[in-house]
């Protein structure tokens, strides 16, 4: 295996792993908090605003592990 190849699997694996845990904690943050806004939609005030605070968090995970793709 050439270091060119090597470089493109750790690049591909990277940007796997970091795309695919974030996409499932986003998944299960929005699903989770709709749940909770079905069970009382008093509370979607509430609850909204943390989701979004969560999603972007989690969303950031993927940014950094782009960031390390493009540095690979």
């Amino acid at each position: 295996m050439t270091p060119e190849t090597a470089v493109l699997f750790a690049k591909a694996f990277a940007i796997a792993v970091g795309g695919f845990a974030p996409a499932l904690a986003v998944g299960k943050i929005v699903s989770k908090a709709m749940e909770a806004i079905g069970r009382n939609p008093e509370a979607s005030g509430k609850i909204f605003v943390p989701m979004l605070l969560g999603a972007a968090f989690a969303e950031a995970i993927a940014i950094y592990a782009l960031v390390v793709v493009f540095t690979l």
